[in-house]
């Protein structure tokens, strides 16, 4: 099985520049086999099972409702919301969205991962907590959790497009 690694962000990581101002940002990477583009990780990802669970939360929680279609759109580039975010920038490989409170941003990534034998595709996922945000004693007790459900979600979009 492919572990999930923590890994130094790539240097053109979108959501990088959250750290100079004394922000919190992370990235996390694994592999998968074959080919796989930036829009069909995102769709996996919003719709693996843990994610809906996230959905429902946010859905009654904050009333930000969400379908798979709005998942394909943003994944797409069609779209430009999906439940509590929205997208802030987009490249052919990366996808940076933000919530709609503007304390957090999540991105995702895909590369090839030419270090390995057969045709692979690094997967990323990371997110950043504004500097402002992380003066949040709740922030800060949150962050362990982060980092084990940030793992749990990237293996879950893995596994669903190992599928």
């Amino acid at each position: 099985m492919t572990a999930i690694e923590t890994r130094p962000l790539p240097p053109q990581a979108l959501h990088a520049r959250y750290a100079a101002d004394g922000g919190y940002v992370d990235g996390y990477a694994t592999r998968v086999e074959g080919t796989v583009d930036l829009a069909r990780y995102v769709e996996a990802f919003y719709t693996t099972g843990l994610f809906r669970v996230e959905r429902a939360i946010l859905r009654v929680a904050i009333r930000a409702p969400s379908t798979d279609d709005e998942a394909r759109a943003v994944a797409a580039g069609t779209g430009e919301r999906f439940a509590a975010w929205s997208v802030e920038a987009r490249a052919p490989d990366q996808l940076l969205m933000c919530d709609l409170y503007g304390r957090t941003r999540s991105w995702f990534m895909v590369e090839p991962a030419t270090d390995a034998g057969p045709v692979q595709t690094r997967l990323y996922f990371g997110s950043a907590v504004v500097a402002s945000a992380m003066r949040k004693p709740s922030f800060r007790l949150l962050l362990g959790f982060h980092v084990l459900y940030s793992k749990a979600l990237l293996r879950a979009a893995r596994r669903r497009l190992r599928r």
